[in-house]
């Protein structure tokens, strides 16, 4: 049985909701990673939702890039929380702004 691509589409826009209001509301620098990673996730759903019922391979290739840029993400931003932690002792999004010179 087909998932109509309807609902794919409402559960991705709900899903970035989710990840948009999780990145705008919250302070801790690790839960506005996971919010961004969330929606990242909620995309990827749509450009598959979106090759599937058009039969086109490209937004699955998109899926791959989107997930190398995921993945790049992490590593960059749990550098600079670890290097908040170390000096700061605290993962809140205001001492971001003591790490510049």
């Amino acid at each position: 049985m087909l998932v109509p691509l309807e609902h794919v589409i409402a559960l991705s826009a709900v899903i970035f909701g989710i990840g948009v209001v999780g990145a705008v509301t919250r302070r801790n620098v690790i839960v506005i990673l996971m919010s961004i990673e969330l929606m990242l996730n909620a995309v990827n759903l749509a450009f598959v939702g979106f090759s599937r019922a058009w039969a086109n391979p490209t937004g699955q290739v998109f899926v791959l890039m989107v997930i190398t840029v995921a993945a790049a993400e992490v590593a960059v931003g749990l550098g600079i929380v670890l290097s908040l932690f170390r000096n700061r002792d605290s993962v809140d999004v205001e001492e971001v702004s003591l790490l510049k010179w």
